[in-house]
């Protein structure tokens, strides 16, 4: 059954089209993603679907008695009640219910046997009434579904009672949030509902999502977001919107095909082109007049030709190298036992942890945990802190921060790359400035006019051209579309310098880093492998946890904490000891070469004490390479 629709939808601003021509339907329970360009139009759509803007032309249908309810992406609320007492204003019409319950159940129970017994059966018989459409409105779970939503969202129970004028822009957003999923619409529009959501809470809207017997339809530039959620995909691209069924990543693998064929079709057209070009200028040439005749019927039929556009995606995809001008030891950062407080306040304890020369580790927890703290502790940020922070030999560290404070605003694009690269060429840094999306007139933009995603870009790509070869991010995709995340993530995949980022971006972490630490406020644990490696790996350490805690004391399972923890620094120092002893194994395996092959030569033959000194270097190396061989075994056996 269609619930909603769009039948040839257009809208302009004064004379810039916005949307032009726009068909589709959404079906009872589809789940939908609409992604594009920042300015691609999907914003002006929802405010068509929920009737806060006139169309130009078109028709929009939506089902009789089915309620809509949008989430505005930039939403503000200005209240003087408690965040419960907010939520409870929904339920309005059922606390009165309840109320109107409770009179009756007291005039009811005040009756004796010497009241009229007909006027007790009228009450009786309200009260049942009244009681079964309490029940019908979920009347003895709605607080039970309020506190739900609210924990669901990340608010812990202390925080029902604060008051909303307090709270922060981010928990104002939760606040709205919570307010749409209870008030039990038919239609859902939530324009990019996980910006101010940890993981946590993001996980428990996508369930939420997946079991809600209604319609959505999601702006969202958070992809894991709508791979889990989502059936059909619509593109807003050129003022037009496709639709493509399947979820984020079953839609780029058909419009990754579609942009190669496209491509395909584009380098066919410009041959044809050329080709005719050529003939008219050959004919030309030859100078009679059939000739000429003949040049000029083509050259109308060339006109005729319609114009093919260079397809948009062409050269999206980065395929440099960035190699750090210093190139730093194995060991980048090592960090033992870390903690940090602001007065009375621990933000966080326990930190044990080690980065190596060319991983992409990643940094997850819930908001508040401590993360964007630890980051600015290892940037040399912020310098109260308890415990030790290494940073390894030859290792530069650079900082990109959402408000990228690295770029100067009165720069333009190719000055603010160039000004730091002065050994490169035009070409250079125009290659590179192009591999980012600056292409054309967008290299001589002034950096202040940039937008979030331009400016995230730039940043990016005058880090990776500078002396760091240890990039620090923190929460790097934030504001950026869907090519802009792209850029980023095939940008640091070519990187060959380390990553540390701090991110709620689930596809992001999935498809870059190797290696993942999870803060709690119980210290922090290392998961060998990509978030979906970290979500199987805690799944499984919560299922066994769930089976063996029921018989634990908390004492017992702290003290399994540590011992996990005692557990992987010492398979952290075995893997180090190894590759040690593995280097020098592979020293003294060369030596012993050389040796060898210098008593091999001829020259060496008639040198009777040269013979004997080689022969003396030769056995003792072969002896240490028998006892690091030794060592080596015995730790692989253990």
């Amino acid at each position: 059954m269609i619930v909603l629709s769009c039948n040839d939808v257009s809208k302009a601003y004064v004379v810039e089209n916005i949307i032009e021509h726009i068909s589709f339907t959404v079906n009872d329970n589809e789940k939908v993603g609409l992604i594009g360009l920042n300015g691609a139009g999907k914003t002006t759509l929802f405010n068509i679907l929920t009737g806060n803007l006139e169309p130009d032309s078109g028709v929009i249908f939506k089902a009789k008695g089915k309620k809509l309810g949008y989430l505005k992406q930039n939403t503000n609320i200005e209240s003087n009640m408690s965040i419960m007492d907010e939520m409870l204003t929904i339920f309005n019409d059922v606390i009165k219910l309840e109320t109107e319950l409770h009179n009756l159940s007291h005039k009811i129970s005040s009756f004796t046997e010497q009241d009229d017994l007909s006027e007790l059966e009228e009450l009786m018989n309200s009260y049942a009434k009244m009681n079964e459409q309490f029940e019908e409105a979920n009347g003895y779970g709605f607080k039970s579904l309020i506190k739900g939503v609210l924990r669901g969202l990340g608010f812990s129970e202390n925080e029902f009672d604060k008051q909303i004028n307090l709270l922060s822009g981010g928990q104002k957003s939760r606040v709205m949030l919570a307010k749409l999923l209870l008030e039990k619409a038919d239609i859902l529009l939530l324009d990019e509902p996980t910006n101010h959501l940890d993981i946590e809470a993001t996980t428990w809207l996508e369930k939420y999502i997946k079991d809600f017997k209604g319609s959505v339809i999601i702006i969202s530039h958070d992809r894991y977001f709508l791979d889990n959620t989502v059936s059909k995909i619509f593109l807003m691209e050129n003022t037009n919107l496709k639709s493509y069924n399947g979820n984020y990543t079953e839609f780029m693998k058909k419009r990754k095909t579609e942009l190669e064929q496209e491509i395909r079709q584009y380098e066919e057209y410009e041959k044809e082109i050329e080709r005719q070009e050529e003939m008219i200028r050959r004919l030309h040439a030859y100078g009679s007049k059939r000739n000429i005749r003949q040049a000029f019927s083509r050259q109308k039929a060339l006109d005729k030709i319609k114009k093919m556009d260079k397809p948009s995606g062409e050269s999206k995809k980065v395929k440099l190298k960035f190699t750090p001008k210093i190139n730093s030891g194995r060991n980048v950062l090592k960090i033992e036992n870390m903690s940090v407080s602001f007065g009375d306040l621990q933000i966080f304890k326990n930190i044990e942890m080690e980065v190596y020369k060319g991983e992409r580790v990643g940094i997850i927890g819930p908001n508040g945990i401590g993360k964007t703290t630890l980051l600015k502790a290892i940037a040399d940020k912020l310098k109260e802190y308890d415990g030790t922070v290494t940073l390894g030999h030859y290792v530069h560290t650079g900082y990109y921060d959402q408000e990228q404070t690295n770029l100067n605003s009165e720069n333009t694009v190719i000055d603010e790359i160039w000004d730091e690269n002065p050994t490169l060429n035009y070409y250079d840094i125009r290659t590179m400035l192009a591999q980012f999306l600056f292409n054309g007139d967008d290299m001589y933009k002034i950096v202040g006019d940039l937008s979030g995603g331009e400016k995230g870009r730039l940043s990016l790509l005058k880090l990776m051209t500078s002396n760091a070869n240890f990039l620090l991010m923190d929460e790097p995709t934030n504001h950026l579309d869907i090519d802009s995340k792209e850029i980023l993530e095939d940008a640091l995949l070519n990187y060959e310098g380390t990553v540390l980022v701090v991110s709620h971006d689930r596809y992001f972490l999935n498809k870059v880093t190797n290696k993942i630490y999870d803060m709690s406020s119980d210290g922090i644990f290392q998961y060998l492998g990509n978030y979906d490696y970290y979500v199987q790996k805690k799944a499984e350490l919560d299922e066994t946890d769930d089976e063996v805690n029921v018989s634990k004391t908390k004492t017992q399972i702290n003290a399994e904490k540590k011992k996990e923890r005692e557990f992987i620094r010492d398979r952290q120092q075995r893997e180090k000891t190894i590759k040690k002893l593995e280097e020098q194994i592979e020293m003294y395996e060369n030596k012993i070469s050389d040796l060898e092959h210098e008593l091999c030569q001829p020259s060496t033959y008639n040198d009777k004490v040269l013979i004997i000194d080689l022969n003396e270097k030769l056995n003792i190396s072969k002896n240490e390479l028998e006892i690091l061989y030794n060592q080596w075994t015995k730790i692989l056996e253990n």
